[in-house]
């Protein structure tokens, strides 16, 4: 069942609406001005929000703001007796899901309340999604008691809020990107993108277009532009996994956008911005690396700002039971 507020001072067109809207098989719910209505939102699971713009104690403009600030989820759609364009722009800016005049807009209320709800399930669903996917890459869904592990998750957990490029180094299957989702999941950066790209997947050339993004025409293939994974990643994290085998005139771009945020598409020559945060990992040594010229020593020093070592399964036989347990039922369910 879905829930309607409709707040309006006017109690025989209140009363018109409410028998109108309950024929339709919503719960209604009713307040005759500002105060009492807001005291309902904070009572009940309201869905939609049918108000006037003038009533007694306020404005209805005024109050759809406060409303979007304090339940962001709720739809308010303004009900007024003179409509002008003034109040109709600013109630779009203050997140109205429309505003409507009585009378003669009548006809308009309950397709409006069918699509603003359709609005509601759809937000709903997306933060019960986003909750869920919060919860899978949160720090406590890393399997493990082992002191070894914990160590590792506390340090983890305080480089995540900071800002600071980190660089997740072990052994191949001791879960870098775990970490890494882990980490963008509780960074101010979560909302926004969590981009992952492994450098050993390609060949320089293509590497170079999946990371920068290219222009249409510039090379053979290239039917149209793309963007790349740092612009995807704009406002977000970045993950590069293996970066020890990105190739050594790759890391020189690289470089550069972590010291300007500037990057240039393959096939341009104008310079784009993206502000990421860059999380790295590697299964490499890349301090002995860059000794022999294998890696820029330049470009490890940007990336070695926090080294997060990940502890092989050996130094974690605590753990075995644990993982052993959770693969188990990940199976079974996975195979009822």
């Amino acid at each position: 069942m879905k829930n309607i507020l409709i707040i309006d001072d006017e109690e025989k067109l209140r009363s018109l609406l409410v028998r109108i809207i309950k024929s339709e098989g919503f719960d209604v719910f009713e307040a005759k001005d500002l105060k009492s209505g807001f005291k309902k939102l904070e009572q009940t699971d309201i869905d939609v929000v049918l108000c006037d713009v003038k009533l007694p104690d306020g404005n209805g403009v005024d109050f759809l703001q406060k409303v979007k600030e304090t339940f962001p989820l709720v739809e308010v759609i303004l009900l007024t007796a003179y409509g002008n364009i003034t109040d109709g722009v600013q109630s779009m800016k203050n997140g109205a899901f429309d505003y409507i005049v009585k009378g003669d807009d009548n006809d308009k209320i309950i397709p409006l309340l069918y699509k603003a709800i359709e609005k509601v399930q759809l937000q709903k669903k997306i933060q019960q999604l986003e909750k869920r996917i919060g919860k899978k890459y949160s720090f406590d869904s890393i399997i493990g008691k082992s002191k070894a592990i914990e160590q590792i998750i506390d340090l983890a957990q305080k480089v995540a809020k900071t800002e600071s490029t980190v660089l997740l180094t072990g052994e191949t299957g001791t879960g870098k990107e775990v970490f890494a989702q882990a980490i963008h999941e509780n960074s101010t950066r979560v909302g926004k993108s969590f981009v992952a790209l492994n450098c050993s997947t390609f060949s320089k050339e293509i590497l170079e277009s999946e990371l920068f993004g290219h222009k249409q025409g510039a090379f053979t293939g290239a039917l149209k532009d793309k963007k790349g994974f740092i612009e995807e990643a704009n406002g977000g994290t970045l993950f590069l996994d293996e970066i020890g085998e990105m190739p050594l005139e790759l890391q020189a771009k690289l470089l550069r956008v972590l010291e300007t945020n500037e990057y240039i598409p393959v096939g341009e020559t104008t310079p784009k911005k993206s502000n990421f945060r860059l999380i790295a990992a590697t299964n490499r040594d890349l301090k002995t690396e860059s000794d022999n010229h294998n890696f820029r020593s330049d470009l490890y020093f940007r990336l070695n700002i926090f080294e997060i070592n990940l502890p092989p399964l050996r130094e974690r036989i605590k753990d075995i039971g644990l993982l052993t347990h959770f693969f188990c039922q990940t199976i079974c369910r996975e195979n009822q």
